[in-house]
């Protein structure tokens, strides 16, 4: 199981990376760099990569709306390139919220993209000139649609691969069942290990059936943010704001694939309540309402034992790479929950 963690997109990116030397002495194997309307992920990417050797690099994730598919093909070239074949292409839809609310660009047809994105960008890598007619994506753009001057073209730069890992995050059947099928890697957010196959397994099983042969097994990519002692109810009850805001606030009744996630766990009443508190501006509340059952299934916060039952029920579900947050106060502290955390997973 490998041990990854994500790095914070809000500030003190300098200081972060600084650590991650340490994090890496530790144990680290992954880290997760997000992308959602901060400081884009590329430019972060390519400053870890010159700072670091062993560690892999994975985009976690960006969103398919923001780039053309050669763009987001073209800087995952480059990413391995100059990480030495080290990067991890994660993609996923977000939302409408960020997607339409800070890029101006309407949320559409999410799953029919992914494929076509995936089918380009992996066109690209294996350096052939790039011909796609779909649904969504034309290359070169039809004469009748543009100057007719478009003609194909291949990448100029010889890839340091050309089958470059894509992650995708999704949380719905039929996404999922897309990820099965054509994905590297599965990140799934609030994974909750005893309902995993409920709530995915037909949907992974169908995916994997199309699945190509050439493709290695799916890797499951489980987050959870990680304390390790007694006493850590506070710790626990941290992660609350941070649960209400995508079960609570991210879209509207009927529109929160997060929300509808919760409620496939069986917290139906409870994401109703939760949503209508958020919605209704009365956060706090609303975070208080997060069941702290559901905390602590998502979580590896609490005595040693407590986590060691959570590892074992994750990688019992099939979790192959835990994302985790180390919750502690300096980078001393988050490298010996990195460490613990990886040899327990080992015992696992």
């Amino acid at each position: 199981m490998r041990i990854g963690m994500p790095l914070n997109y809000s500030g003190g990116f300098k200081e972060t990376v600084d650590e991650l030397a340490t994090y890496e002495k530790a144990g680290l194997d992954i880290v997760f760099v997000p992308e959602a309307y901060s400081f884009d992920a590329v430019s972060q990417m390519g400053f870890i990569a010159a700072r670091t050797e062993r560690l892999e690099i994975a985009s976690g994730i960006l969103q398919i709306y923001t780039r053309t598919p050669t763009l987001t093909a073209m800087t995952a070239a480059g990413l391995d390139y100059v990480s030495d074949g080290r990067f991890t292409l994660g993609i996923g839809a977000s939302g409408p919220q960020v997607i339409e609310g800070f890029h101006g660009v309407p949320y559409h047809a999410p799953l029919g993209r992914t494929r076509e994105i995936v089918e380009i960008c992996r066109q690209v890598w294996r350096r052939e000139k790039v011909q796609h007619s779909g649904k969504h994506y034309q290359i070169p753009l039809p004469a009748d649609r543009g100057t007719g001057l478009g003609k194909p073209l291949k990448i100029i730069n010889h890839p340091v691969r050309d089958r470059i890992p894509i992650m995708i995050a999704a949380i719905g059947p039929k996404n999922v069942e897309l990820v099965a099928e054509i994905a590297e890697a599965w990140e799934p957010i609030f994974y909750l290990p005893e309902k995993a196959a409920d709530v995915w397994g037909e949907s992974l099983a169908a995916g994997r059936a199309r699945r190509d042969p050439s493709l290695p097994p799916l890797d499951v990519v489980a987050q959870a943010p990680l304390a390790i002692g007694d006493g850590l109810d506070d710790l626990l009850d941290l992660v609350r704001p941070h649960v209400a805001l995508y079960v609570g606030g991210m879209g509207a009744k009927g529109r929160n694939f997060y929300n509808n996630l919760a409620r496939r766990y069986g917290y139906e009443a409870e994401a109703e309540l939760i949503q209508d508190l958020y919605l209704s501006g009365r956060k706090d509340e609303a975070a208080a309402a997060v069941p702290r059952d559901l905390l602590e299934k998502t979580s590896l916060i609490g005595p040693e034992g407590h986590v060691r039952e959570r590892l074992a029920a994750l990688k019992e579900s099939g979790v192959t790479t835990l994302n985790v947050t180390p919750l502690a106060g300096d980078a001393a502290g988050r490298a010996k929950l990195i460490e613990r955390v990886r040899e327990l997973a080992a015992d696992a």
